[in-house]
């Protein structure tokens, strides 16, 4: 019997039993496909941090402090920020932020958000596209102006759409929000904007921001960008010798400068770990399927034992009985990996347009998922091959 006739009649015989067949194959398809649609959301989202890292910019860099050696003394003030940038000629720009948690009350609705403050620099930095309106200036910062930068959808969340400049809603703490005028409208963060349950985000000048929160207002972060991504090195180490000689702490590593890019390494490989874990686990339903793929083949064994026979009485040896049965699970298996990979590929494409991501599927996860399913079928189809091949003809002829 050759390996054509072998195929054929493995063929044959899951037409014979669809329902069966697909059954056995469910186990392979869930796990092929949950496989995929994780690798490719995992590897999509992975690109997407990417590119929202990437607009902010490779020459971006935050100044931290080192808050177990701090002392009041040596937090930052906004003259540190001008003097960075007067005296530093690698920094291009910068700015101290300062977040803070509040709400935002307008007429027809009442968002949680998150209120930043700034100065003009800050638009640079991230590189605001400012669909509407400006950016507020360096009179409205200096002033302490109560006016805000709101994005769209934080637009759409208050007013119901998004040219709202010269519109007032108030912002701040909860028991005592302010009002504020709106002097421009920023494109949306489609990566996290979008998500109802996000606060939505609002910047406003640092010293109106002050204003709000007078409460232990400190400034614990600037923000830095260099003239060039060659440079960021250099903006760091001058931003840090300009403050430590401001504060009279030279010398006491107090603070800390971290490029945005390192930190997007380290976030990337968290999002792998966590991919390939979740991957990991989804994978265990191969495992599963495979069981399933010997437990039919093994009852397939028990309901063809006179055909056996007779094709050993016939002339069939040991082996071609063995390869018969090893196509038939491959091919049940390899059909399951197919239905898999494309129900994979669809998942991944819907989910990606719900979650804004767009998915990657790589060449390599596909032949590995088509390679995997042949090793489970031929793996989890080796014992049963091996009992049908071991019948005796004659008992196998006499099978009622």
């Amino acid at each position: 019997m050759n390996l054509i006739e072998s195929f054929k009649i493995a063929l044959e015989s899951i037409e014979a039993n669809k329902l069966r067949s697909f059954l056995t194959m469910l186990g392979i398809i869930i796990g092929i496909s949950s496989v995929i649609t994780i690798v490719a959301l995992g590897q999509g989202g992975q690109n997407a941090v990417t590119d929202e890292f990437n607009k902010i910019g490779a020459t971006n860099l935050t100044i931290t402090l080192d808050t177990t050696k701090a002392q009041p003394s040596d937090y930052f003030t906004i003259e540190d920020a001008k003097k960075i940038k007067s005296e530093v000629p690698s920094v291009q720009y910068v700015s101290p932020v300062v977040s803070e948690k509040g709400v935002a009350v307008s007429q027809i609705s009442s968002k949680n958000a998150t209120i930043t403050g700034s100065t003009t620099d800050y638009a640079d930095i991230e590189d605001y596209q400012i669909n509407y309106g400006r950016y507020f200036n360096s009179l409205e910062t200096n002033e302490g102006k109560a006016v805000a930068v709101i994005d769209e959808n934080a637009a759409k969340s208050l007013f119901g759409y998004t040219d709202v400049v010269g519109k007032t809603f108030n912002i701040g703490p909860a028991n005592a929000p302010q009002k504020v005028t709106v002097v421009g409208v920023k494109a949306s963060n489609n990566l996290f904007s979008s998500n109802p349950n996000i606060p939505i985000s609002i910047d406003v000048p640092i010293t109106f921001l002050q204003t709000m929160y007078s409460n232990n207002f400190i400034i614990s972060s600037l923000t830095v960008s260099a003239d060039s991504k060659d440079n960021t090195s250099d903006a760091g180490a001058g931003a840090i010798s300009i403050l430590e000689s401001r504060h009279n702490n030279r010398g006491k590593d107090i603070y800390i400068a971290t490029s945005l890019m390192s930190q997007l390494n380290q976030i990337n490989s968290v999002l792998g770990v966590i991919t390939d874990f979740v991957g990991a686990v989804a994978a265990i339903s191969l495992i599963v399927g495979g069981v399933g793929v010997m437990n039919i083949m093994l009852v397939s064994v028990t309901e063809r034992t006179r055909e056996i026979g007779i094709r050993k009485a016939i002339g069939a040896t040991t082996s071609n009985i063995m390869i018969q049965f090893l196509i038939e699970s491959v091919i049940i298996s390899l059909i399951g990996g197919i239905i898999g990979i494309t129900l994979g590929i669809l998942g991944a494409d819907l989910i990606g347009i719900a979650a804004n991501i767009t998915p990657v599927i790589s060449p390599a996860v596909i032949i590995g998922a088509v390679a995997f399913s042949s090793a489970v079928g031929m793996f989890f189809g080796i014992y049963p091959a091996k009992k049908a091949a071991s019948l005796d003809p004659i008992d196998a002829l006499r099978y009622e």
